[in-house]
């Protein structure tokens, strides 16, 4: 599916009573010296009740005779106005683990089958803006299995996402290489590759 024939036509103010994804909040708080301060930031109003995290990135390898190669997608971002290059990932649902939401995810953006193996501890995407959080959950795939031949994606209406695998090993090189053409590299997927080059270099 192509993801390149999408454009922003216009932004405006959104007001929180308007919103139904996030709101934004103005928090007061004491720093170490006792001054009293203000902090603008946004805030995701989907949490599950009881839920520890908004939702889940996935890393999901598939083991090929040349080598291991990481399961990615291309997906179009109004925030930024350009197709991201991410993991895949979602939001889970109410009274679902971590484990159980990568898991069909993975399923319904991809097509492959999996089983969650680990997971991370709770990550904060971007603390200094906003309160939204995840677990990155390692989900391994069994080629062997006919489902991940015959791959079936269960998309949403409004989802239009292109997947592809890159070999772990030349992850670093291929993210440059795609920021060179344009895309939006996540931060997910850049952290993990400059973390394979960084091993690589010191032979962690």
């Amino acid at each position: 599916m192509s993801t390149g024939d999408q454009e922003i036509l216009k932004t405006e103010p959104l007001e929180n009573k308007d919103a139904k994804w996030t709101k934004l909040i103005l928090t007061t708080y004491k720093d170490p010296h006792q001054t009293t301060r203000t902090w603008e930031h946004a805030s995701r109003t989907t949490r599950p009740q009881g839920s520890d995290i908004d939702g889940v990135g996935i890393v999901a390898i598939l083991e090929k005779p040349s080598g291991p190669e990481i399961i990615l997608q291309k997906q179009y971002r109004p925030p930024v106005g350009k197709v991201c290059i991410e993991v895949p990932a979602g939001l889970v649902d109410g009274g679902e683990s971590a484990e159980d939401a990568a898991v069909r995810e993975l399923r319904e953006e991809t097509g492959y089958v999996g089983a969650a193996s680990e997971r991370s501890p709770v990550m904060w995407n971007d603390p200094g803006f906003c309160d939204t959080n995840l677990r990155m959950v390692r989900v391994e795939i069994d080629m062997a299995d006919p489902r991940n031949r015959d791959l079936k994606p269960e998309l949403e209406e409004n989802e239009f996402i292109e997947v592809f695998t890159v070999p772990l090993r030349g992850l670093w090189d291929e993210c440059r290489r795609l920021e060179g053409e344009g895309y939006a590299i996540d931060a997910r997927v850049g952290t993990l590759a400059e973390g394979i080059m960084m091993a690589q270099r010191w032979k962690l």
